[in-house]
């Protein structure tokens, strides 16, 4: 699995400090790939939807998709972009 591009959200937050980042990836994310991002916090994934979704939460960021699509979501607090990276070097 490749990572495409990461580009900024259209859904903006930065009133709040926020930003958020789109991780566009070569094909649709399974769940031995979201379990990689198990590390990163507070893990969430419900197997059990129709849609399977995750998310992973710390005090200041989020990481959040849906199992079976091509992208998901990084928010993190502005002093806290790093995450960024940090998802990036996963791919």
């Amino acid at each position: 699995m490749k990572l495409l591009e990461v580009v900024e959200s259209t859904e903006k937050c930065t009133e709040a400090g926020w930003f958020a980042y789109d991780f566009h990836m070569d094909e649709p994310l399974a769940s031995d790939t979201i379990l990689l991002f198990r590390s990163f916090g507070n893990f969430l994934y419900l197997t059990m939807l129709k849609e399977p979704f995750y998310k992973i939460e710390s005090d200041y960021y989020i990481i959040k998709g849906i199992e079976g699509k091509d992208f998901f979501r990084v928010a993190a607090h502005q002093d806290y972009c790093s995450i960024v990276d940090q998802v990036k070097s996963l791919f």
